[in-house]
């Protein structure tokens, strides 16, 4: 479900209430362990933490309008979704969510590449998903895109 909403604030305006206080907490989360280079904005319809142009000015290859995506939050239909660029790119990332993900909780673990997704709302493991997002600077996450992803 991509929202039309125009900035941050809007979008957690118009989610359902029911949603709103594990999204919030979600994003604070996000906001304060990511690296403060990355910006947060709209981006496909979700709430996204982008390399802003400033630093990496040709954008997104799949479409250099838009600027380098890093990670998203989403309210879906049916679940909250983390979604979580590194961990596609970087099988290391990936294989330590998935190992640590048990100790944080006892809700099963529904995740594909790089999606992960969250039924069960009180279940929510924030201080991993903390320690996802800090996982990776701006630098590194640049440095992984050109070498594992960018087309040349």
């Amino acid at each position: 479900m991509n929202s039309k909403a125009l900035t941050p604030s809007e979008y957690m305006t118009q989610l359902p209430e029911d949603r709103k206080d594990v999204v919030q907490k979600l994003r604070q989360t996000i906001l304060d362990h990511i690296d403060s280079k990355f910006q947060e904005c709209m981006n496909y319809g979700m709430l996204g933490y982008v390399v802003p142009f400033t630093i990496y000015p040709d954008g997104y290859h799949c479409n250099p309008k838009l600027p380098l995506p890093f990670m998203n939050l989403a309210s879906q239909k049916n679940f909250i979704a983390v979604y979580h660029m590194g961990m596609y790119a970087k099988k290391e990332i990936y294989d330590w969510f998935v190992t640590e993900y048990p100790k944080h909780t006892t809700a099963k673990l529904d995740m594909g590449k790089s999606c992960i997704r969250f039924k069960k709302m009180d279940a929510i493991p924030y201080a991993l998903i903390g320690q996802l997002a800090a996982k990776l600077s701006v630098e590194e996450w640049i440095a992984i895109y050109e070498s594992q992803i960018k087309k040349f």
